[in-house]
């Protein structure tokens, strides 16, 4: 089979660089990230995130081929920041937008489990009482 093995896909090589920059000199404030055993759910997040930002004017990104795991994100800023900058800040933002859902989801599940016991158990998660 071409796939590679699995852990191929995640785990990083020895001397295998996560991130590589490279600035574009055609481009005014813009470069070319290429990172590394990454896939469509990071680079998705990332350039929507990235467009959220106003001094953001294009972020688009492109997996090379569907057996690398690998995503090539194009990023241009108006020059009052660096495309680094940008990533760093939209990461952080990502960071603490993922962080906002989980703990609403833990809480979510704790007023469900307290609704299951307070009914003795026969509603909540398990389809809500429902007989099958």
């Amino acid at each position: 089979m071409n796939a590679p093995s699995r852990f191929e896909l995640f785990v990083l090589a020895d001397g295998e660089s996560k991130l590589t920059v490279d600035e574009d000199t055609k481009i005014p404030n813009a470069a070319t990230i290429t990172i590394n055993k990454e896939d469509h759910t990071l680079a998705n997040m990332l350039r929507s995130q990235l467009l959220l930002l106003p001094y953001v004017i294009f972020s688009g990104y492109r997996v090379p081929h569907p057996l690398e795991p690998r995503v090539v994100l194009k990023v241009q800023t108006d020059g009052s920041r660096t495309p680094i900058q940008a990533v760093q800040s939209a990461c952080d933002d990502l960071i603490r937008t993922l962080a906002s859902m989980k703990n609403q989801f833990q809480n979510e599940v704790l007023k469900a489990k307290a609704r299951e016991d307070g009914d003795g158990g026969m509603e909540g998660l398990d389809g809500g009482g429902m007989n099958f």
